[in-house]
């Protein structure tokens, strides 16, 4: 069939896939179309197809077919899509004030045009500085488009050379801005290291630059980065490490060469130091080392967080002891029977350990009495003169430690002092000046943050580890806490026992239930926990996830759908996992038309969203896991602003990159939270991640109601699945052998 084009500007974007890019928008013709064509009372037609990120008020020329759909009417079928300069003064106008060109805004847009008309574009191409000339336009907004539009040629250069390998405007803005003029250069001249150089742009990626630049197949470069990659795969996957014969077997599957190109490989990285080979036990019990591989990074953090750990707990000094020993079992005892949190045995033997013992973990489920043991410990501590420091991995769990005890908690990064320039300001050479260190949470620790929180105790000062052992491990690689307990080097108060207070919460018992091994209730009497029982239809358990967070929830409880519900998923992939539930709650909570809107890093964005940050951004001081709202688009600087809790934070629109829609998050990703209410779909579509912890986790992070929506079978799946996925670590085995 033979494709027609079409010449015209994208008016507004109506529907975004995120996974597909498949796209409906609104396209307004440069030429008059027959009454065939389905245009509307403005002159507009809705174009279809999967399209590339594009902006209203960008010219195009579409080349497709027209097409009739049942509900929608008739459309125009995108089968290719080129940027082309627009050639009226409207279109101009549009173009320029679209937040495509940083500086120009839709008013300085239109006081550029009306001052130079149809030269506009060849002016700004040739002689920027005429820009002085237009009423309005100061000397730093003239520098600013100047250099702004000189980027953006050099980026259409950019974007010529890499739209073939599918790269999308927002990554290439990146290349851009990391190489500058040299970006094709140092592309050509080694693709990999794209994967290494910029976030966002992965192996394959890079992988499918170098095939369509000729690199070969077998390639040294190639094999040494696709291992390096496979490493950094399984540090995604929780692994501190590969074991040599999983490297070598998973790296030539992906690389499609022989184990023996591999094997060479692995040598050469590890001459050339891109990979670390060490022998530790692989498996619980084993005697005999295996050589395993380690990206160094990941390498240096295990080994200096079990060096620092042995360091405290071989300390013979205390500052506790100051002034002589102490009889702490008798201060213990008094500070219980006078405070208004009196203390159970078991408790109060926590409190004991915490203070006789350099390093000791307190762990135990929601109700347990953790926070009140805390409590009664931080009394001891201020009764006796003794200085301590609390904290959390993430902003809301240090929140909610602050809350629960009285006293200021932080965030770790911030109780170490961290600084995008210098790093952490306090380790083993300006260690804290603290007593004590309380750290909650400590489920969330991963390998990285766990050697910085060490290496910053003073040795001769106590730490107390304290989180729930049954959790999901950390999101980062590493299973610290699991590890500390398995090593046997320190005391660990296991709380057991559910407090009165506690007992009436379905949400508590049932919790105690599923890590117990059994199925949770669902009587009919309880107002804090209920179950959708819709069988296994995934697409039925999205829809009526949508409306228990939009109508059902708000309705009866009179809970926000977005400050006080939380969606949780087991998996991102299928009609009721994460990617798909995002759009439709978006869709639902934050639908199109009055909000601002952008396409940005494959995702559409819009004022109002939801938004959970993905990474470590020390400049920002904003961290992986971090949930925000996004309050404005600022087309004119193209940036926009997130609410943070009470701090509003700047992105360019180059760093929307770190961000997802967090409408739906999974289990994972809240750990270290807690929300009023939580939602989570179970159907046996999951069946690959329905674990025992995973529900655990998940109805532990709610405060006042949990709504399950699914199928007993999936529940009974995951109740019954108690076997947590194992994570390649030696922290255990190298606390246990003092290296």
């Amino acid at each position: 069939m033979e494709l027609i084009t079409l010449e015209g500007s994208i008016e507004r974007i109506t529907y975004y896939n995120e996974e597909t890019g498949y796209s409906v928008i609104r396209f307004a013709p440069n030429a008059p179309l027959g009454f065939w064509s389905g245009v509307d009372e403005n002159g507009l037609v809705t174009i279809v197809g999967v399209l590339p990120e594009v902006t209203p008020g960008e010219s195009v020329e579409v080349e497709g077919i027209w097409q009739t759909h049942a509900s929608f009417g008739r459309q125009f079928r995108v089968e290719n899509i080129r940027r082309i300069a627009p050639a009226t003064i409207e279109g101009i106008r549009r173009y320029l004030g679209s937040g495509l060109i940083k500086g120009i805004g839709p008013k300085t847009a239109e006081r550029i045009v009306d001052h130079f008309g149809l030269e506009t574009l060849d002016i700004l191409d040739h002689d920027p500085e005429r820009l002085y000339d237009v009423e309005g336009v100061g000397r730093h907004r003239v520098r600013l488009i100047t250099r702004a539009w000189a980027e953006q040629q050099q980026i259409k250069n950019v974007m010529l050379f890499l739209q073939s390998h599918n790269i999308s405007t927002n990554l290439a803005v990146k290349i851009y801005k990391a190489y500058g003029d040299d970006a094709i250069r140092q592309v050509e001249d080694d693709p990999y290291r794209l994967a290494r150089d910029i976030y966002g742009i992965g192996f394959k990626t890079a992988d499918q630059i170098a095939r369509d630049l000729g690199l070969p197949h077998d390639h040294p470069t190639r094999l040494e980065a696709g291992i390096v990659y496979t490493l950094n795969q399984a540090a995604d996957d929780g692994h501190v490490f590969l074991p040599e014969t999983e490297l070598v077997e998973t790296a030539a599957e992906l690389l499609e060469v022989s184990t023996e190109e591999i094997e060479a490989a692995i040598e050469r990285a590890r001459q050339s130091e891109q990979v670390i080979i060490d022998r530790v036990p692989v498996e619980d019990g084993e005697d005999d080392p295996a050589r395993v591989g380690y990206i160094p990074a990941f390498y240096h953090a295990e080994v200096g967080a079990a060096r620092t750990l042995r360091a405290i707990i071989g300390e013979p000094r205390s500052r506790l002891q100051t002034y002589g020993p102490l009889d702490w079992q008798l201060r213990v005892a008094q500070y219980s029977k006078d405070s208004d949190d009196a203390l159970s045995g078991q408790q109060q033997e926590a409190v004991e350990l915490a203070l006789t013992h350099k390093i000791s973990v307190l762990t135990g489920g929601p109700g347990t009495g953790k926070t009140t043991t805390l409590r009664v410990l931080i009394q001891v501590l201020q009764a006796e003169g003794l200085s301590f420091a609390l904290a959390s991995p993430t902003g809301r769990a240090a929140k909610r430690l602050s809350e629960a005890t009285g006293c200021p908690a932080r965030t770790i990064h911030r109780m170490l002092g961290f600084s995008p320039t210098q790093g952490f300001t306090h380790a083993e050479d300006n260690p804290l000046p603290v007593d004590f260190v309380i750290v909650d949470e400590c489920s969330m620790l991963d390998n990285f943050l766990a050697y910085s929180l060490f290496r910053a105790v003073d040795p001769r000062s106590h730490l107390l580890l304290v989180g729930d052992v049954d959790q999901l491990p950390s999101v980062g690689a590493g299973d610290v806490l699991r590890d500390i307990i398995k090593s046997g080097e320190v005391p660990v108060t296991r709380l057991s026992t559910i407090f009165r207070q506690e007992a009436g919460s379905l949400i508590i018992q049932n919790a105690h239930s599923i890590n117990q091994g059994k199925m949770p209730h669902f009587p009919d009497d309880v107002e804090d926990f209920f179950l959708f029982n819709l069988g296994d239809e995934p697409e039925r358990v999205a829809e009526m996830v949508v409306d228990i967070v939009k109508n059902r929830i708000p309705q009866k409880f009179n809970l926000h759908p977005l400050d006080d519900i939380q969606v949780l998923a087991p998996m991102y992939r299928g009609q009721a996992g994460v990617a798909a539930l995002n759009r439709q709650l978006q869709e639902a909570l934050n639908p199109p038309g009055r909000p601002a809107q952008r396409i940005l890093g494959g995702r559409m964005f819009r004022v109002g969203d939801k938004v959970l940050q993905t990474r470590n951004n020390y400049d920002k001081e904003v961290f992986n896991g971090d949930v925000g709202r996004i309050r404005a688009f600022d087309f004119t600087n193209q940036s926009m602003q997130i609410l943070f809790d009470d701090r509003q934070v700047e992105y360019d629109w180059s760093e929307a990159s770190e961000l997802i829609h967090a409408y739906a998050i999974s289990v994972h990703r809240s750990q270290g939270s807690e929300y009023p209410a939580v939602v989570m779909p179970v159907v046996t579509q999951h069946y690959m991640l329905l674990q025992r912890n995973l529900l655990y986790t998940a109805i532990t992070r709610a405060k006042k109601l949990v709504v399950l929506v699914g199928s007993m079978k999936a529940i009974a799946i995951a109740v019954g699945n108690d076997q947590v996925s194992k994570r390649y670590t030696a922290l255990a085995d190298r606390l246990q052998q003092a290296v």
